[in-house]
């Protein structure tokens, strides 16, 4: 079994798209579909989480800073995947706790690369 990624994104294809990718690199994967859902689910325990930044109910950084404040998954590396590309949100995020920013168009491989990077 691999190791447990949580995707968050309100759009259902990039849920679909990234959930096969991960899932195709051996990932175990979780998704939501806000970051309300998303801290939701925090009662499991996450290698890394993935996530969009504009969202319904709670946005990207509202829940790393939510993220930080759970025991299980405080340490877990947050990588934001947005088309998001303002250097002023890039501050935001890695303020709250995102280690990496993707900008949406990416390719699968990419993120593929930084969890590996990330998690060994």
């Amino acid at each position: 079994m691999g190791k447990k990624i949580l995707f968050v994104d309100d759009s259902a294809s990039m849920r679909q798209v990234v959930g096969i990718a991960l899932k195709n690199a051996g990932y175990e994967v979780t998704t939501a579909v806000d970051g309300q859902d998303g801290v939701s689910k925090l009662s499991e325990r996450f290698a890394a989480i993935v996530s969009d930044l504009n969202m319904p109910n709670m946005n990207g950084i509202e829940m790393i800073k939510a993220i930080k404040q759970d025991a299980n998954n405080k340490f877990a590396p947050i990588i934001m995947l947005t088309t998001e590309s303002s250097d002023e949100m890039k501050k935001q995020g890695q303020a709250a706790g995102a280690k990496v920013w993707i900008v949406k168009p990416f390719k699968p491989d990419q993120l593929i690369g930084v969890l590996k990077k990330l998690l060994g």
